[in-house]
């Protein structure tokens, strides 16, 4: 497998370290989920970390935006954001049913004492990366 090139925007840290001590721990360890998945990921050989909407995101040159963040109005939570436009979701829901918390057709949530499903959120994170490569696979390759 090639090594993966990543490819960092500086502001993406400035805005972890924005975050409360708490949080910013949580979102560091959704973004090393992110990085090693996508260093196992077969096809995928590029990352660009950046900022969209000033959220942190993840992209890839054949698959769809992945972007986290936590919001002072639910300080008990934080997500994982995917394209709504996409299949992403309902596939999520429909192989892992309630292993997560969903927020609509755009984002898997998580509590702040919560134990993350670290597999079960790989195989989501993988099908975001890979997306236009398996999109046409009913479970999107999970």
């Amino acid at each position: 497998m090639e090594k993966l090139a990543r490819k960092t925007n500086p502001k993406v840290m400035e805005v972890f370290a924005r975050y409360p001590d708490p949080i910013r721990k949580k979102m560091l360890y959704l973004r090393e989920l992110i990085i090693e998945t996508a260093e196992e990921t077969e096809g995928v050989d590029e990352l660009e970390e950046t900022l969209k909407w000033g959220e942190p995101s993840f992209l890839t040159k054949k698959g769809s935006t992945i972007r986290m963040d936590w919001k002072a109005k639910a300080p008990d939570q934080y997500a994982l954001y995917f394209q709504c436009t996409t299949r992403l979701m309902d596939t999520f829901r429909m192989v892992f049913d309630r292993t997560f918390q969903y927020e609509g057709n755009r984002a898997i949530v998580f509590e702040l004492n919560q134990k993350v499903p670290v597999l079960e959120l790989k195989e989501c994170i993988k099908a975001a990366l890979r997306y236009h490569k398996v999109k046409d696979q009913l479970t999107l390759g999970i």
